[in-house]
């Protein structure tokens, strides 16, 4: 049988290999049973359900809300031959009733249906009537009322188990911590489901942090034009204001800079997607609305320029660069001015109190994670339950550490602080207990009599919430959601108490340069002559069919046909992401190229 599934991914896909768990979540679906995936972007999530759809009897429906994706993912499977078709509010009524009509004959592989639709009972009887292979819920993490993309429909879709319970459920996303993988399972009723969690890690990437929001428009130009020149990438703001100022600046430097938010129309907005696709070297600034669906590999930055509200949110939104595991940058400046208008934006939310809670913790997270003088991507796959055991090499504290303060002592008051309050109040009483505060709550807790009482005099009430931000982002002390967010200590805490270990706080982070691994495996440069002749091939091919040109082939093949130089059609199939459909459609094209003396 692996055998069948090796033959199906190089004949389909053009892979040689699985990537770690794959052909193990293929072959339970294949099999019949039904799986949790959380695999980071660019982990190879969609050809968990694409494979065991093609291998089993029927069609693999897909749920997902979001629309770009659907287009580019179907898009993408029929250049490989797949006949793949979607269902959402983009379509006509003639286009739509083709699409039902192909499903109703059985004529093809896959469909990507918004969960709207699904949900409608008179689709839910079409699929009574049709073979269907499996069911796919793409964004699962889209079912958690704590999550930072919850879609009330996706609560519905436990529909699925009931009224279909011997087809297999695959539920698939990158971003969720262990309560929202519980909440996942909980809502969409799957008990038993395989979890197949591959690891949050996005190696390529490069993290890049600075507290400093002064002259940020002139450090990402010059980090543009130093790293990333004609490159794609996207660019966040926290306001539409900022999106507009920005764009205009950019463009006045020279750079094809394009504006993205919910207050420009709907054809701006679709017209800034289709050249972001279509086009090598733009750059898209936008609010958060931009870039959910957005299946472009070859975007080599994601800039922030304002603190975003969660690592969630920072890690899916860096998720969007080096989607084809070539190196990427994840950069950001902010201002602790972001941190209050955050806070305000969330104070002043209908959100119930609660809900806010959960969302202070997420934001101080957020916060600590930008203060580190640590690795940070050691920090950012702890924050999600993943493990590091060393450093990563490849951030920017790893590459080239900032200057700190010895927080050392101020951080082991802090932790008896923890301990002598019985480890269930939040940061605010502990830094009213470590400043001597003579409050009302205080003297009801006893608290005015313990040893920790007023020993924290010598730090201001901020530097305290830097001092604890770090402790909880290095997992020296845990947020006890459920006790109202009271801090507890872990056993990792330990050392840190008894002197065997220091805690360094950042004065300011500096900038850093690439490692030598991710130099050694970019992509080649802009300039280099053959290199520039296979893109122009791919971008000509490209326009005559209508398509992004990523499609026709990503970034990481044209870089494996510069390196390996193949001349024949049997040495082209060897490349990665070439498939017998596009060996037949494409190979002699790039080969003319390869097989060209000048280069």
């Amino acid at each position: 049988m692996t055998t069948d599934y090796l033959h199906k991914l190089h004949a389909v896909f053009g892979h040689s290999e699985f990537r770690p768990h794959q052909e193990e979540i293929i072959s339970l679906l294949v099999s019949g049973g039904d799986a949790l995936v959380i695999m980071p972007t660019g982990g190879g999530k969609s050809l968990c359900y694409q494979l065991p759809a093609l291998l089993r009897d029927g069609v693999g429906i897909v749920v997902s809300p979001l629309i770009a994706l659907m287009h580019d993912q179907v898009m993408a499977l029929r250049q490989l031959g797949v006949r793949a078709e979607y269902l959402n509010s983009s379509l006509d009524a003639d286009e739509a009733r083709r699409v039902e009509q192909a499903l109703n004959a059985g004529e093809l592989d896959l469909l990507y249906v918004a969960p709207e639709r699904l949900m409608t009972e008179r689709f839910l009887a079409q699929l009574d009537r049709a073979r269907v292979a499996l069911f796919a819920i793409d964004e699962a993490h889209c079912v958690s009322q704590w999550g930072h993309d919850f879609r009330p429909e996706y609560v519905q879709l436990s529909v699925l188990h009931e009224r279909f319970p011997a087809i297999p459920r695959i539920a698939l996303t990158a971003t969720a911590d262990a309560p929202t993988r519980a909440e996942i399972a909980q809502r969409l009723q799957l008990d038993n489901a395989r979890h197949f969690i591959t690891g949050f890690d996005r190696p390529n990437i490069c993290y890049q942090v600075r507290l400093d929001a002064r002259g940020s428009r002139e450090q990402l130009l010059r980090f543009i034009q130093e790293k990333h020149a004609g490159e794609a990438g996207i660019v966040y703001c926290l306001s539409r204001k900022r999106v507009d100022e920005v764009t205009e600046w950019l463009c006045s430097q020279g750079l094809t800079a394009l504006a993205y938010h919910a207050g420009l129309n709907a054809d701006t907005r679709r017209n800034t997607q289709q050249r972001f696709l279509a086009e090598d070297g733009v750059i898209v600034v936008a609010t958060i609305a931009f870039g959910m669906g957005i299946d472009k590999p070859d975007v080599r930055f994601v800039a922030h320029l304002n603190l975003p509200k969660s690592l969630e949110a920072y890690y899916q939104e860096t998720g969007r660069a080096g989607r084809d595991g070539l190196p990427a940058d994840a950069w950001m400046r902010y201002g602790l001015g972001d941190a209050i208008l955050l806070r305000q934006m969330l104070e002043n939310s209908d959100a119930d109190e609660i809900h806010k809670r959960v969302e202070r913790k997420k934001l101080d997270a957020m916060l600590a994670y930008g203060e580190l003088t640590s690795c940070r991507r050691q920090s950012l796959l702890r924050y999600f339950g993943d493990v590091m055991p060393a450093p990563c090499g490849n951030c920017d504290n790893c590459l080239q550490p900032p200057q700190t303060w010895d927080a050392t002592t101020d951080a082991q008051k802090a932790l008896s602080c923890v301990h002598r309050t019985g480890q269930r109040f939040g940061v605010n009483y502990l830094i009213d207990v470590l400043l001597g505060k003579d409050n009302e709550r205080v003297k009801t807790f006893g608290h005015d009599t313990i040893s920790t009482f007023g020993i924290g005099k010598n730090l201001r009430m901020d530097e305290w919430r830097a001092v604890f931000r770090q402790l909880v982002a290095r997992g020296y002390l845990l947020t006890d959601h459920d006790n109202f967010g009271g801090l507890k200590l872990t056993e990792a805490c330990r050392p840190l108490l008894r002197g065997e270990e220091n805690l360094h706080i950042a004065k300011q982070v500096a900038p850093a340069k690439r490692s030598k691994a991710a130099r050694n495996h970019a992509v080649p440069a802009n300039d280099d002559p053959l290199f520039a002749a296979l893109r122009n091939v791919r971008r000509q091919i490209a326009q005559q069919q209508g398509v992004p040109p990523y499609v026709v082939f990503h970034d990481s093949t044209l870089t494996a046909m510069a390196a390996m130089r193949p001349q024949t059609l049997d040495e082209f199939a060897e490349l990665p992401g070439v498939g017998d459909r596009k060996l037949q459609n494409y190979g002699d094209a790039f080969l003319q190229v390869l097989r060209d003396d000048q280069y």
